[in-house]
């Protein structure tokens, strides 16, 4: 059975120009169109975008030296305010890029680009350097301010994370690839969630509720410790490292707050794994101030923990079943606390009423005497 050619290669251009080689892009409604020249290292493309509703951005890349954004030689297209249709070539440096016209590593020719009937295309003619037919390749699609292209969308479930690849001119042969930035940051969200949201409240809960049971003393102690340590080594090094390296990934992009505040929770945290190994004995004169140290530090970074993640979830732009999920667990969190604090009101004016009892059969058996 003969294999099916791909639906791009069914369409024809209207200014009769003609590609032998095409593929449909796996997203953001798109497909290329090439003629590859071998002995000139030469590719004749044409960047196809359907779908066009309102005024947008559309760009096609070749990255000569990583499969990310960062290093991408692109060219660009957009409708102006004006109507007319700019078209040109920028050199992407920073995450924080608004496309601003330059050259490219490799030379660029007979550049053009039109917009109608629902899609956009940008025509272009390139050299490939280093003789070579395979390349790393992303597309994008945009909003716009005025004349100026805007940040696309960098939610993880959003196409435009995945719109990136493998392209062999020669073979044809074009494989998907994921950017090994939205990975990190999956990490990065998913280590302090489970760090500074979950572990770290429950390690409060477990010191101030279980050791009024007798019978879980010591055990509260060694949970609570552990739950701080576990949270201490996945947020406060785990996560804090995989900030570090999202911020150098991210050249331009400042999320002031959001990196302040996990700062501040990595010092915090490591005040207190550090004032845990120097406390004083139950009879030391500075106990108390341990105490107040240790409940002031600790509810702090629960805190602040709580609202960086939040802070976390915008900036990434993450789905409403994160909000929701863990909003979940922090209700359930409540709800357990709040559960132990009445039983231990409870238990405790129980425990005052048998004394206050006690008292006064003594207090009787007194005067009898």
């Amino acid at each position: 059975m003969a294999e099916q050619p791909p639906p791009c290669a069914t369409y024809r251009f209207s200014n009769n120009k003609h590609f032998p080689s095409c593929s449909d892009l796996p997203v953001l409604s798109s497909s290329l169109h090439w003629n590859y020249h071998p002995s000139s290292s030469r590719v004749d493309v044409a960047f196809r975008h359907t779908g066009v509703s309102d005024r947008r951005w559309i760009a096609w890349a070749i990255n000569p030296t990583s499969a990310g954004m960062v290093g991408s030689q692109a060219i660009v297209s957009f409708p102006r305010t004006d109507g007319s249709l700019a078209v040109y070539t920028s050199s992407i440096t920073s995450y924080g890029t608004r496309l601003e016209q330059g050259n490219l590593s490799f030379p660029v020719w007979d550049l053009s680009a039109t917009n109608q009937n629902n899609e956009m295309i940008i025509y272009a003619s390139l050299e490939l350097q280093g003789n070579i037919s395979a390349v790393n390749h992303l597309w994008q699609v945009g909003p716009m301010s005025e004349n100026t292209p805007m940040m696309h969308s960098v939610a993880p479930s959003s196409p435009n994370v995945r719109s990136m690849g493998s392209l062999d001119f020669l073979s044809g042969k074009i494989t998907a690839t994921r950017s090994s930035s939205a990975t990190v940051k999956n990490i990065h969200g998913i280590l302090n969630t489970v760090s500074w949201g979950i572990l770290m409240p429950t390690g409060a809960i477990i010191a101030r509720h279980l050791k009024k049971f007798e019978s879980a003393d010591p055990l509260w102690f060694y949970m609570h410790v552990s739950c701080q340590l576990l949270a201490y080594v996945l947020g406060g090094l785990g996560g804090f490292v995989t900030g570090i390296v999202l911020g150098k990934r991210s050249h331009g992009i400042e999320h002031s707050s959001h990196k302040i505040i996990g700062i501040i929770l990595f010092c915090l945290a490591t005040a207190q794994v550090f004032g845990g190994m120097v406390r004083p004995g139950k009879d030391s004169k500075y106990r108390p101030f341990f105490n107040w140290f240790h409940f002031l530090v600790g509810y702090s970074t629960i805190f602040l923990g709580i609202i960086n993640i939040y802070k976390g979830f915008g900036i990434f732009h993450a789905a409403e079943s994160w909000w929701y999920a863990y909003s979940a667990v922090l209700v359930g969190l409540g709800c357990i606390a709040l559960g132990l604090e009445a039983y231990a009101r409870v238990k405790g004016r129980k425990s005052n009423i048998s004394d206050n009892n006690k008292c006064s059969t003594t207090s009787i058996e007194i005067e009898e005497v």
